[in-house]
């Protein structure tokens, strides 16, 4: 079957239940705040305790920031206006303008794998050739960039505390985007006013910025390997086909069930590019009914951190590659 009429099979499960998506936003909103309050009070006897608290919290967010990605597809609840209100709210909590971020994600399922479409919404990748062509300085820029420290560390702390608060690009032009940025900027601040006045700096440098940085970390990371992985498809516009690069260019992350709950099933990121109306919780469905879609770009947890030494799109074989190995195919 081709990837195009996969589409019409999945559209059958596209509608969600109003019911499930409620309880599956109590089951993730009512832990994150109780271990919030738990972890603020521990914080008064023990700066371990807390940490560890919140770092378990750090997946409930995570989880929060995935019912959030759903709420911006219009896949979580029927009623779009409520979805679009819902996500705006867990934006706050993400701090991640839901607008801003809904418009970038946009652009990147419609142009995922077009190498004459990179830089919006997307890991920024270079192919061989073009980190050859690149200076010196160039090249060791690239190489920071894609470092795991950088990418992992540095790099999600930096989009969310710092990049996130301005929309740049074109939507610095419009009205909206801006209401979104700075809405949300205004209710984080009053948000961490708040904090610290019931819990003081404790309760923000032991609580809020670990739960924050923790689920920041994590999810650059989902976000990385559902994307960058050995066998991912790139193609230039002329032979770029959105429906090929779906199912071709997104992996099946194979998690332990524990971890696919906390990630929301996101590791079924083919077939959410190739049907993003499919509400998480059904994803599942997609999979036990169609098996070959199973081993599709199928990886393992332990597989994909062989994932991180991969940096360079190689045209001629078709696989993105380590430097390593694009330094030897140039030799």
């Amino acid at each position: 079957m081709s990837a195009r009429d996969w589409v019409q099979v999945l559209a059958k499960y596209r509608e969600p239940s109003t019911l499930r998506s409620s309880v599956e936003l109590a089951v993730s909103l009512v832990p994150f705040v109780l271990l919030w309050v738990i972890a603020v009070w521990v914080a008064q006897y023990s700066y371990l305790g807390a940490l560890a608290i919140s770092a378990l919290n750090g997946l409930f967010l995570l989880r929060l920031f995935c019912i959030q990605h759903d709420c911006g597809h219009g896949s979580f609840f029927g009623n779009r206006t409520l979805s679009d209100w819902i996500g705006r709210g867990l934006g706050v909590v993400t701090l991640t303008p839901y607008d801003v971020w809904r418009r970038t994600h946009s652009i990147h399922h419609s142009h995922a794998g077009d190498l004459d479409k990179r830089g919006i919404g997307d890991v920024m990748t270079l192919t061989v050739e073009e980190y050859h062509q690149r200076t010196p300085f160039g090249r060791f820029l690239y190489r920071a960039y894609r470092h795991p420290l950088v990418m992992f560390g540095l790099g999600p702390t930096y989009l969310f505390l710092l990049q996130n608060r301005i929309p740049f690009g074109q939507m610095q032009r419009e009205r909206k985007y801006w209401i979104s940025a700075m809405g949300t900027n205004l209710a984080v601040v009053a948000i961490l006013a708040m904090i610290i006045y019931v819990g003081g700096f404790a309760a923000l440098f032991l609580v809020f910025l670990p739960t924050t940085l923790i689920a920041a970390s994590i999810g650059v990371w989902l976000f990385y390997v559902q994307h960058q992985f050995e066998t991912t498809e790139w193609d230039h516009t002329e032979n770029w086909q959105i429906h090929d690069a779906a199912l071709h260019g997104s992996s099946h992350y194979d998690l332990p069930p524990i971890l696919r709950w906390f990630t929301a099933n996101i590791g079924i990121h083919h077939v959410h590019h190739l049907y993003a109306r499919i509400p998480f919780y059904r994803l599942p469905e997609v999979l036990r009914d169609h098996q070959d879609l199973v081993d599709c770009s199928r990886m393992t947890l332990l597989q994909s951190f062989n994932c991180a030494s991969l940096n360079l799109w190689d045209e001629k074989t078709r696989r993105l590659v380590s430097f390593a190995n694009a330094r030897r195919t140039t030799a």
